[in-house]
């Protein structure tokens, strides 16, 4: 039997576990990258770990999310991790080089390799064939340090595109189709593989636009053949000899095959709140549209602007829309301003932002109250624009361009499809100036004479603590379904600056959905969280459950769970128990107070990985059967308290 790209490169990086789907499997991994937003709390992580140098052939620490400096905060969080890179032998991506998925497949992604993320948009280097998959900070420290990322062998879905696109439709609009059909929660314990004819149709940076979104999915990762596409790309790039072919075995077995005909592809937005919340272009016509971004790590490669510029040429954005630009990298800024596509849309009226994440996660540029703004981004979560009654949509940069000029929901000008424009010479002279905002590493000798700098909002990574045998906890809140991490611990400008202050940034968990929480919490000192469906959804902020954990929350009871924020529970010794009937849910209230009993006992249950129990709702007078989902090394994990604790006592 053949293998997928996925198990090939699975089987040429495994060094422990098995690939039989469900079962553990542990990898090496190649590359790693973190954001600010994520990375400091990593680095403190990897500073208690005692390792002299990244163990890596490839990290890199990326300035992308908490650019807005009004005080000190971001700028020492900043310093610190320039410090910390400097010391460890990181690549150093100062504000302003660009977004970390399009930084990083610029300059570091290769075909075959392992890339492990802080950030859940990793998966981005999937279009150049490489698994690349987001995680906790938490791992992502453990794989610089040299070990290995674990994860259950995921279902490997194919994703067989047939034809060509139509010349109004793009490579966001067959990511807006396979989530209309898969839904936010589609491709939990999955990767996504995209085969077929059509696959040669596509750029590598049309691909990352789907690999990126693919993580609204819920999907472990996504992934594309390395192709004569690829070899184009990475030749432009003055990375021809990073290039080799990878495909799947002729007679290679997926666990689904999903069939797109590109031909029948259509404009499509997702509408308020989900990304899965998918309807056609055309059942929206009219629509009044306040503000429209274009950019971002989803959309902004130099054929998505050239798309728009097209569309833009001689016209003028309707006075009623605020809009922006904001490219993914530098060296896509420089390469537009060469070319001439920026002078496109600065005479459109439009106005260049930071090359940022910015006002994708709420970090200025801001609409206004009760605003349509059309996005080219990848999640439109209420409220995470930083205009709580707002309603984003998510489209195409074709769709975008057109709407800013006619003032409504319009769908993109036939004679404006995105074009493949590898080999126009866009960025031919540019590499010199793109690359001088990206440090390198400094060799061993200079590095351990650097002094790390921690400023004063910079705090200890809390410990944990082991289990104890026994739980009598109160339920401190009772959410809905796809209750996502924005939800948990939210971004913007108020609470990023705190990502290195669990005591200050606890304050914010779950502030947008029950401003009670945190006094609740105090008050309670420990307790549980119950859920619905998949809890967790969404970034791999680790924040989302390490902050819980600091105020005392011990169990997280759902009816399902995201991937990466179940890892991350575990990570921080928190129980991440599912209902094992959906009917107990309903069973269960805010306040009702849970009893946990002979909790040593089920963790040294060696008997497989599903645990079945009973626990009691004391205020109720009822039980509640429960399952615990975890391998003996998260058992064990659990027990300890942690990975930082049980890392410590493994040592």
């Amino acid at each position: 039997m053949g293998l997928t790209i996925t198990e090939k490169i699975i089987k040429a990086h495994k060094v422990a576990g098995t690939l039989d789907r469900g079962g553990e499997v542990a990898l090496k991994i190649d590359q790693t990258l973190t954001q600010d937003a994520t990375g400091t709390m990593c680095y403190l992580q990897f500073e208690t770990m005692d390792v002299a140098r990244v163990r890596t052939e490839v990290s890199v620490s990326y300035i992308d999310h908490n650019t807005i400096q009004e005080d000190y905060k971001n700028a020492d969080d900043h310093r610190y991790l320039q410090s910390a890179a400097a010391r460890y032998g990181l690549y150093f991506s100062q504000a302003g080089n660009g977004i970390c998925h399009q930084v990083h497949l610029e300059n570091f992604g290769v075909p075959g390799e392992t890339l492990l993320g802080s950030d859940s948009h990793t998966p981005t280097c999937g279009g150049l064939g490489m698994l690349a998959m987001g995680a906790g900070g938490l791992d992502v420290a453990v794989a610089m340090a040299g070990g290995a990322f674990t994860l259950t062998m995921p279902r490997i879905y194919c994703v067989r595109l047939t034809g060509a696109l139509r010349p109004a439709a793009s490579a966001k609009d067959i990511i807006l189709e396979l989530l209309r059909r898969e839904t936010v929660k589609g491709g939990v314990g999955a990767v996504y593989e995209y085969q077929g004819t059509g696959v040669a149709s596509l750029s590598v940076m049309q691909r990352a636009t789907i690999t990126n979104m693919g993580a609204e999915l819920g999907a472990t990762s996504s992934v594309f053949p390395s192709d004569e596409n690829t070899r184009a790309f990475l030749t432009e790039r003055g990375r021809a000899d990073t290039w080799r072919g990878l495909k799947a075995d002729d007679d290679a077995v997926y666990d689904k095959i999903i069939d797109i005909d590109l031909g029948s592809i259509e404009p499509l937005a997702a509408c308020p709140h989900s990304p899965d919340n998918v309807k056609p272009v055309a059942s929206l016509l009219g629509t009044p549209v306040d503000q429209v971004v274009i950019g971002s790590c989803t959309n902004s490669s130099i054929e998505d602007l050239a798309a728009a510029a097209e569309i833009l040429k001689g016209k003028t954005v309707h006075p009623r829309v605020s809009a922006g630009l904001a490219c993914g990298s530098r060296a896509i800024l420089l390469a537009a301003n060469k070319s001439g596509i920026l002078q496109e849309f600065l005479r459109a009226g439009f106005r260049v932002l930071e090359n940022v994440c910015g006002p994708c996660i709420g970090m200025g540029f801001a609409p206004v109250s009760n605003a349509v703004s059309l996005r080219t981004f990848n999640r439109n979560f209420k409220g995470r624009s930083g205009t709580a009654s707002a309603g984003v949509y998510l489209v195409s940069v074709e769709t975008a361009a057109a709407s800013a000029v006619s003032g409504t929901i319009t769908p993109a000008p036939v004679v404006a499809a995105s074009a493949n424009t590898t080999g126009s010479g866009y960025f031919a002279d540019i590499t010199q100036f793109a690359n001088n905002m990206l440090l390198p590493p400094l060799p061993q000798a200079e590095a351990v004479k650097v002094r790390i700098e921690h400023g004063p909002n910079i705090k200890p990574v809390p410990a944990g603590a082991p289990l104890p045998d026994a739980l009598k906890i109160p339920v401190l809140i009772k959410t809905g379904d796809n209750i996502t991490t924005d939800d948990i611990m939210p971004a913007g400008a108020k609470a990023l600056p705190f990502r290195s202050n669990i005591p200050e940034i606890s304050k914010f968990v779950f502030n947008a959905v029950d401003s009670g929480f945190y006094d609740r919490a105090q008050k309670a000192v420990s307790g549980l969280i119950v859920g619905g469906t998949n809890y967790g959804q969404g970034s791999s902020r680790e924040h989302a459950a390490l902050a819980p954990m600091f105020l005392g929350v011990k169990v997280v009871l759902a009816v399902s769970f995201a991937r990466i924020h179940k890892a991350n529970l575990i990570n921080y010794g928190i129980l991440p128990l599912v209902f094992a009937d959906s009917a107990f849910y309903n069973k269960v209230e805010q306040n009702d107070l849970l009893e946990f009993s002979n909790l040593h006992q089920i963790l040294s249950d060696t008997g497989g990985d599903s645990i079945k129990f009973t626990a009691q709702n004391i205020t109720k007078k009822e039980d509640i059967v429960v399952v615990l989902e975890v391998s003996e090394r998260e058992k064990q994990i659990l027990l300890s308290g942690g990975t930082i604790l049980w890392t410590k006592k493994n040592a």
